[in-house]
């Protein structure tokens, strides 16, 4: 590995679950915690425990802090976790600026498909169908001349995801609210209001490809359904995907790895798409460049512990040294089924 010193800026689960990755790859690890978390279990979980200032969430969000932790600790390399500033290109940058590894996508990718407008112009461009939608941002009139187009439509924030700052609308009398309502979850989750529109389709799997880069090639860990969802939050992850044909399987998974080739993808991430239950046919929504709460479904399935495999991508291993391949035709071939 081209760094000797893991700082994991995050808490909980995904703190301990990446310690225990790094220690078995014999990697010296750093937890941080402000002081109303010290009795935390992540903060006992590594080898080494740095103190942050300031109190709650706040904490692990105060990128410059994390940065002196870990140059005060030795750390050459953070690892995010998922949420707090796993998707921060700033933060990234400021790693980088640094000389600390970040382990997740470059800045320049982070901020791609941190825009779905973008990240749908970018499917667009390379052949990957996505759905109508408006430009972005859209104000209030011109999604109200979408959805008199299309008849229904589903609102997204531009810096959305997780399921924050979008609603479906099929009445035109709901839309004003509907709008507000979307502008607002969307300053609040991620500081940006900008929205935009696509047409609803309304009988649609969703299904995610999980992809591995190393920055020069991108391959795939298969695929998971996600469609049983609450409020456009997931609730059940299905790996592999159930009675999905096999030539659809293959059309998703080129597809997500030609975005993720495109763009020029490094470490973990999933490419994500609905599946017309009707047409069969699939089309790209959006990109989460960072590990995901659900990786563990793929791990049960393949046998692959990819929490190690992220940090021996961020420290110069190459694809073809990881062995992604056999372990995961094993699995499939047995047709092993987990799920979350």
């Amino acid at each position: 590995m081209n760094f000797g010193k893991l700082l994991v800026a995050n808490r909980g689960e995904i703190a301990i679950r990446i310690c225990r990755a790094a220690a078995e790859l014999a990697l010296p690890t750093i937890a941080v915690h402000p002081a109303d978390d010290t009795a935390s279990l992540h903060a006992r979980m590594a080898d080494e425990v740095r103190e942050l200032p300031g109190r709650g969430v706040a904490a692990y969000l105060d990128g410059e802090a994390i940065i002196a932790a870990a140059l005060a600790a030795g750390a050459d390399a953070i690892h995010p976790g998922y949420g707090f500033l796993a998707e921060n290109a700033d933060f990234a940058e400021q790693c980088q600026a640094a000389g600390i590894t970040f382990v997740g996508p470059r800045a320049e990718t982070l901020r791609l498909f941190g825009d779905k407008h973008a990240a749908r112009a970018l499917a667009a461009a390379e052949g990957v169908a996505v759905l109508p939608g408006t430009a972005a941002p859209s104000d209030l009139e011109a999604i109200r001349a979408f959805l008199g187009e299309h008849g229904a439509i589903m609102i997204k924030a531009v810096a959305g995801g997780g399921g924050r700052g979008m609603r479906p609308v099929t009445d035109a009398a709901a839309l004003d609210e509907a709008y507000a309502r979307c502008r607002s979850e969307a300053e609040g989750a991620f500081g940006n209001g900008a929205l935009y529109a696509e047409k609803l389709l309304r009988r649609a799997r969703h299904i995610e490809v999980q992809i591995l880069g190393d920055g020069r090639d991108v391959g795939h860990v298969w695929e998971r359904d996600c469609t049983l969802q609450r409020r456009r939050q997931k609730i059940v992850e299905i790996a592999p995907a159930p009675n999905l044909a096999a030539a659809t399987r293959e059309a998703l998974l080129a597809d997500a790895l030609t975005l993720g080739r495109t763009a020029g993808y490094s470490g973990l991430g999933t490419i994500e798409f609905l599946l017309d239950t009707e047409s069969g046919a699939h089309v790209f929504i959006e990109a989460n460049p960072r590990l995901q709460v659900e990786h563990t479904v793929t791990e049960e399935v393949t046998g692959l512990d990819l929490v190690a495999l992220q940090l021996r991508v961020a420290g110069g291993a190459r694809l073809g040294e990881l062995g992604l391949g056999e372990p995961a035709r094993r699995a499939r071939a047995a047709w092993r089924c987990s799920c979350v």
